[in-house]
């Protein structure tokens, strides 16, 4: 299990003014809690929330968190806040796990290989991105890879379909879709659609100076007939 050691000091302050020195001090406010923990106030240097965020299972990467000094705690990064303009970490939050306990994350999912579907004309759609999944924490995989070369035109991948690395789940109906190959007939429908509407305005055009021309005529047998009156 590759596990990353991150260092923190406790802080006593709080509030707008404590965290807006803290990041004075090139540090960030942060927070550690679990189910047995209670929360704790933290302070962190942003570079260690970073190299978190770079390594290969990004926050799902099991740290190591020394306080003080002291006895670390086993964590994982369950959230952080950016800057909305610099882009500057602002806060992290630390989750306390156990490695013999599982943990519920989230894991990218890879399509791989050209499906045969698609050399068919159809076109490839991936549902899920990433997957919720259980597992202890020293077996979170990196990602989950599914080879689609073999899916035809019209076929699925169900949660069932994948295969996972031992000890690991997926919170999902075994028949959920994860991608599947689809015949794109609607997209031809939708351009004959707006083709039609097009002509009924033009026919109707048409049909108003042909009216005006009508009502136009007995004007015309009206002026001639006046002049006779007198």
């Amino acid at each position: 299990m590759d596990a990353i050691k991150v260092t923190a000091s406790r802080r006593d302050d709080h509030g707008k003014g404590a965290a807006r020195r803290l990041r004075n001090e090139g540090k960030i406010p942060a927070v550690a809690y679990g189910k047995s923990l209670p929360t704790q106030a933290l302070a962190i240097q942003p570079e260690a929330i970073k190299a978190v965020l770079a390594s290969a299972r990004g926050r799902n990467t099991v740290v190591n968190l020394d306080v003080d000094g002291k006895a670390g705690l086993t964590v994982l990064l369950s959230d952080f806040q950016y800057h909305p303009l610099t882009r500057s970490l602002l806060h992290a939050d630390f989750v306390q796990i156990h490695l013999d306990q599982p943990v519920n994350v989230e894991v990218p999912l890879e399509l791989t290989g050209k499906a045969a579907g698609v050399v068919a004309g159809g076109t490839l759609r991936q549902v899920f991105r990433k997957l919720p999944i259980r597992c202890l924490p020293g077996q979170i995989p990196v990602k989950i890879v599914h080879d689609v070369t073999s899916l035809a035109l019209d076929g699925h991948v169900g949660t069932k379909d994948l295969a996972l690395p031992e000890g690991v789940s997926v919170r999902l109906p075994p028949e959920q879709t994860v991608a599947s190959v689809v015949t794109e007939i609607i997209r031809a429908e939708e351009e004959a659609a707006p083709a039609a509407g097009a002509a009924a305005p033009a026919a109707g055009a048409a049909a108003a100076p042909a009216a005006g021309a009508a009502a136009a005529a007995p004007a015309k047998g009206a002026a001639a007939k006046a002049p006779a009156k007198k």
